[in-house]
């Protein structure tokens, strides 16, 4: 009964002023937690969301771990799930991708005592039915992290660029579940504008969107630019690519998703940062953002809308899309590098102001 009537509250707790955003906050998870990846599936005809890897409040090396939990979204109930299986222990920086219910966790990073940081070349798979691990897929021709990834038509998982190692990569790593195996897609244009970590994007029927994250150069500067990437349905490994450059683009570590056919982003910063939420460029701690940033490919329109209707977070690695129009962001990083336990279910409405 207790936990039906905080589900309630936190139900009840939600924005409803004229031309704004609409949120929900939905119950904690059971600690705080950044830089993990989330996903939603369906199990026994219920819809959950998922949670894996991540960096607990400590945001040292020795926090970074291999936790997973998932929330069961008709009572908002959390429970533990068995630990990501990953010989080399915890990592953040990864993504979760749900194709035909069942969830793939690819690439990552993990952190040394000492500093060094290691890019995962991992497929770990779980079987939200059963609830267990089953065994690894193929590795990732190229070790990544804090890479875009994306599903195209519940069938291909798209691997897009992201740090591998030493430094960003252009590759495109196309996993086909169906047959455990990968396929090389074309490369994203090699350069500066293209090539980046933390970014973050989408598929919306047969084109990539994804924008922001850190660009190589002096403190891994933010990255203005936008990208589009046309696949061809006969040939899905082939890709069309192009971008513009646009202020509204900015962005580091934001959960991208969709509501119908408009790109959204939500939260994140503007200025790049260590997974400890310190800034490259050594000013200190970065702000978290209050905003969105919606894309409509039938207008070519993007827009950036900061807003006090949300709330401020970053460090986030993905969303856990619910429907057409509803997606859920879990963890992350509050302002002051607050590890975050909290949970939000976004809504669409109309323009913010």
């Amino acid at each position: 009964m207790k936990k039906t009537s905080l589900l309630l509250m936190f139900l009840l707790a939600f924005l409803t002023l004229p031309g704004q955003v609409l949120y929900e906050e939905l119950p904690s998870m059971p600690e705080p937690v950044s830089n993990n990846a989330v996903t939603a599936a369906i199990a026994n005809g219920a819809t959950y969301v998922y949670s894996f890897c991540g960096l607990d409040s400590s945001k040292l090396w020795s926090g970074i771990h291999l936790k997973a939990w998932r929330m069961n979204m008709s009572n908002g109930i959390w429970e533990a799930l068995p630990p990501v299986p990953d010989p080399e222990g915890g990592k953040i920086a990864a993504a979760a991708s749900t194709v035909k219910n069942r969830i793939y966790v690819i690439g990552g990073y993990h952190v040394a005592q000492n500093g060094s940081e290691t890019s995962s070349d991992k497929v770990h798979r779980f079987d939200p039915a059963s609830n267990s691990w089953l065994s690894d897929g193929a590795p990732l021709p190229k070790a990544i992290d804090d890479h875009v990834q994306a599903v195209w038509r519940d069938s291909l998982i798209y691997v897009i660029t992201g740090w591998s190692n030493i430094t960003n990569v252009p590759d495109v790593q196309i996993y086909n579940p169906a047959g455990n195996v990968w396929l090389d897609g074309t490369d994203v244009p090699n350069n500066v504008n293209y090539k980046v970590f933390g970014a973050s994007g989408v598929i919306i029927g047969d084109t990539i969107y994804y924008c922001g994250g850190a660009a190589a150069g002096i403190n891994f500067p933010a990255s203005s630019f936008f990208r589009i990437g046309i696949i061809d349905p006969g040939n899905p490994a082939q890709i069309n690519w192009s971008g513009f450059s646009s202020a509204d683009a900015k962005g580091y570590r934001m959960a991208a998703a969709t509501q119908n056919s408009t790109a959204v982003w939500i939260g994140g910063s503007d200025v790049t940062y260590n997974y400890n939420g310190i800034a490259y460029n050594g000013s200190g701690g970065v702000p978290a953002l209050a905003r969105r940033k919606l894309y409509q490919p039938a207008t070519g329109t993007l827009v950036n809308e900061n807003t006090n209707a949300l709330p401020a977070i970053m460090d986030l690695r993905g969303a856990a899309q619910i429907d057409l129009t509803r997606f859920v962001t879990a963890g992350g990083m509050e302002n002051g590098q607050k590890v975050s336990n909290r949970v939000f279910l976004y809504n669409p409405d109309g323009s913010v102001g």
